[in-house]
């Protein structure tokens, strides 16, 4: 609230779009009318407007006695339900040798146009007059300008201090600006991080993104903020706990130590035999395919949740969820298709560091990995409105799941009874490159295919046709 001394100066300037003074204590609809103008701010300057009530049009006090009711009967209008969205508005009685002083101070409000019974007031100087359709509609594009999502928003509590400033000069920033535009810039740390939305200049600290991605300790201002890794024995919650596991801190470290824990602590691989003499690999889930779901959790989770990201591991599969349900666009109609970004900055930030894409391919690329690996496809759970959730089955003994195993071998007894490294044998009576024999085979990501199957048969069965060159893109193989 303004200070008295703050009040004096207001009182011997001249009436402008922030001040309105009367000395009338009984017209409602001129002192609503007012407090629509200022929360309006038609001139944009993001200034408090003052209603004075007791102080004549020369700046002087009228000698009014500013009682109990009269403080009630104002701070009403606030939420008496004819003014909105309802202005954000208080009320103090100012007491003086000549008179009292009853002065509402009206916040300019975010969600313009603010309305006093279906009619949208605002100041034109010191004069307060009904906006034109014109004006109307520079307030309705100010109220989407206004209405940042979460990520954008200033966390209040937070200071400069607050952040990993020399990581962010020292890694992050060369990765957003190219050396010379750094070199170039003179601007202060404060100022270089607000034109990446990382910091408010206007509330002068960080944005919740900056504190997420680079805080020193998140969980202090967004107490959901961690990853919870319980890993139960048997198939349900009833089962006891084997392991547990909080993974906590700014994305920019706990986003590899999550990668670095699925690969260690949760995939397996195991030898399996298909025939007498030859075995093959088989993982449980695809590392591929967990990564990238934790990436999306990460990215996409509701982080003014008190809820962590769930990552619980059962015997024959993996549980996976987020607070916060389906975003913007994004509808239980139109997933996968179609997505959106709760989070656009800390969506940006990790893809600038590499984590994440923003293709839109992400679940298609979990669901490819997981067949490729033997697993059935992710089941998707997206009509619950304040989670998303995603179950990923395991293979079994044999490398594929037991919800497909049936359907696995029906299809390939029916098809062909050739296991894979025979088919690439078989192929390879011509020399082919790996993306034809990939191909052949029916996978579509290379990489894993070449090491899981087509890398064990080379030496024994198969050759390169460029030896001294393995990698090369001309590169062919050949039986033996």
């Amino acid at each position: 609230m303004i200070a008295k001394e703050d009040i004096l100066e207001l009182l011997n300037s001249t009436e402008s779009y922030r001040v309105e003074r009367t000395i009338s204590t009984g017209n409602m609809d001129k002192f609503c009318e007012a407090i629509c103008a200022f929360a309006n701010d038609m001139p944009a300057s993001r200034k408090n407007g003052y209603l004075i009530i007791g102080a004549k049009d020369d700046g002087s006090v009228a000698g009014i006695k500013v009682d109990d009711a009269l403080l009630k009967k104002i701070a009403g209008i606030r939420s008496d339900g004819n003014i909105l969205p309802l202005p954000t508005m208080s009320v103090e009685r100012f007491s003086f040798p000549e008179g009292d002083l009853l002065v509402a101070e009206v916040r300019p409000s975010d969600l313009p146009p603010v309305r006093y019974r279906g009619r949208v007031f605002i100041r034109i100087g010191p004069r307060r007059d009904i906006a034109t359709e014109a004006e109307e509609r520079i307030l309705a594009e100010r109220r989407c300008s206004f209405m940042a999502t979460f990520d954008a928003t200033p966390c209040l509590s937070a200071e400069l201090e607050d952040l990993d400033v020399n990581y962010i000069k020292t890694n992050y920033l060369p990765m957003v600006f190219d050396e010379e535009t750094l070199a170039n810039d003179k601007r202060d740390i404060k100022e270089q991080l607000a034109s990446i939305h990382l910091y408010d200049r206007d509330n002068d600290c960080p944005t919740y993104a900056g504190i997420i991605l680079f805080g020193k300790n998140p969980k202090y201002f967004l107490l959901g903020d961690y990853v919870q890794f319980v890993r139960f024995a048997g198939k349900d919650k009833g089962g006891d706990i084997l392991n547990e596991r909080q993974f906590a801190g700014p994305l920019y470290k706990m986003l590899p130590t999550l990668e670095s824990f699925v690969r260690d602590g949760i995939i397996t691989q195991r030898p399996v035999p298909e025939t007498l003499f030859r075995e093959r690999t088989v993982w449980n889930y695809p590392e591929g395919a967990i990564r990238e779901l934790l990436m999306n959790a990460c990215m996409h989770r509701d982080y003014q949740a008190n809820m962590p990201i769930r990552l619980y591991q059962f015997d024959d599969y993996i549980e996976v969820m987020n607070a916060g349900g389906l975003y913007g666009e994004a509808r239980p109609e139109n997933f996968p298709s179609v997505n959106d970004y709760r989070n656009p900055l800390v969506a940006e930030a990790m893809r600038v560091m590499k984590y994440v894409n923003k293709f839109n391919r992400g679940v298609t690329r979990v669901q490819e990995m997981l067949k490729e690996n033997g697993n059935p496809p992710a089941e998707f759970d997206v009509n619950t409105i304040t989670a998303f959730r995603v179950n990923v089955h395991a293979t079994n003994e044999s490398g594929l799941s037991d919800l497909h195993k049936s359907t696995h071998k029906s299809t390939h007894k029916s098809n062909t009874s050739q296991s894979i490294e025979e088919k690439i044998i078989e192929f390879c009576k011509e020399p082919r490159s790996l993306s034809e024999i990939a191909k052949y085979c029916g996978f579509k990501n290379n990489r894993n295919f070449r090491e899981r199957y087509l890398n064990p048969l080379l030496g024994t069965h198969l050759q390169m046709t460029i030896p001294d060159k393995p990698t090369s893109r001309f590169q062919k193989y050949l039986k033996k």
